[in-house]
């Protein structure tokens, strides 16, 4: 199984692919108030799991984090997720506030609310909150850095759910939206484990045990259904349910399509491949055409025709912009002497 890893790599890129897709639309329809119908609700509550890939996907990949000294380290990262976090944030606030003297002299007030305690509270800009991913990301990479340094103290992120659920249950206190970085930091274990197991038995056991986890996913999402999402660290339902339905469909679906030496689907593996720059360039084009409607009298809240017109349109303009943003390193976390940094970090195998 080892020794197929390589030719089978695709199977990464597409489900990277398909949950950018689903980010993506999620706020496009949010943007455009259509997230509330049922079928869309039904949509999000089947693939909800998909945010914690990114961390499975890591941690799948990652061979370890003890080597070199601690601020080597820490610079590594810093350049590989907080400078992107940083830069990205940015251009995202300058975007959203380029409209806010507009707007207010329109409608007499800023069309959305605005909190200082947004500064120190969450880690997503105002014109960019989506990217409190790469904060969080890099602070699962600095916890794992000190749990690998004690031997079987991974063992013990099996818990970690349970401080994430504890973090929803008291309000969500924790400051820069950092309630979800247990769960994550799970999810990146799990990934890792994940991993050991493919290298350890043949492409049919693997392959069985995969099947078996997706269909326990759909019995479990039928019966005890349960739902997380990272970026608020809100769970819904059954809330041990959906750690294990997590578990179970990122195993399984990670275990079937690499059993299953699935080819390369171009569209999905070229946004799976350049996953960075659709994540942190979609949000504040969301808010540029947004406000520049509203600027003009203009809601698209409640608009299907404009789901219809911002879904090819942002994708495409993410598509066209992969190589000018892959050149800027502080925006693309691609430095000359790294091989790569897409929005999971997880480099390809060799």
């Amino acid at each position: 199984m080892n020794n197929e890893l390589k030719k089978r790599s695709h199977a990464f890129d597409i489900l990277c692919g398909i949950c950018i897709i689903r980010m993506v639309t999620l706020h496009i329809m949010s943007f455009c108030g259509q997230d509330k119908q049922d079928w869309w609700l039904q949509v999000m509550q089947w693939s909800f799991f998909f945010m914690s890939f990114f961390f499975f996907k890591a941690g799948y990949f990652n061979k370890g984090t003890s080597a070199g000294s601690d601020l080597d380290y820490l610079r590594d990262r810093s350049k590989r997720l907080l400078v992107p976090y940083l830069m990205s944030g940015i251009i995202g606030a300058i975007v959203y506030f380029s409209f806010y003297y507009p707007l207010t002299d329109r409608y007499h007030k800023f069309v959305e609310p605005l909190e200082w305690s947004h500064v120190w509270m969450k880690s997503g800009f105002y014109g960019n909150s989506p990217i409190w991913f790469l904060f969080s990301f890099f602070t699962v990479y600095m916890m794992v850095r000190y749990i690998d340094k004690v031997k079987y103290l991974c063992w013990l992120t099996i818990l970690f759910p349970a401080i994430s659920y504890w973090a929803y249950k008291t309000g969500n206190n924790v400051p820069l939206s950092l309630g979800n970085v247990f769960i994550a930091c799970y999810f990146f274990y799990l990934g890792r484990l994940w991993r050991w197991v493919m290298q350890r038995f043949s492409n049919r056991q693997v392959k069985t045990a995969s099947w078996l986890m997706v269909a326990a996913f759909i019995v479990i999402g039928l019966t005890l259904p349960g739902t997380y999402n990272m970026s608020q660290n809100l769970f819904t339902g059954n809330p041990w349910m959906a750690v294990v339905n997590a578990t179970l469909i990122l195993c399984g679906l990670a275990g079937v399509l690499l059993t299953l030496n699935v080819p390369r689907i171009p569209l999905l593996c070229f946004i799976g491949e350049h996953s960075m720059v659709f994540f942190i360039s979609h949000y504040p084009m969301l808010y540029f055409y947004k406000f520049t409607h509203l600027s003009f009298g203009r809601s698209i809240y409640g608009r299907t025709d404009d789901v219809l017109i911002l879904l090819p349109v942002i994708f495409c303009l993410c598509a066209w912009l992969v190589p000018y943003i892959e050149r800027v390193p502080w925006l693309s976390g691609r430095w000359p002497d790294q091989k790569c940094a897409s929005v999971a970090d997880a480099p390809r195998p060799d």
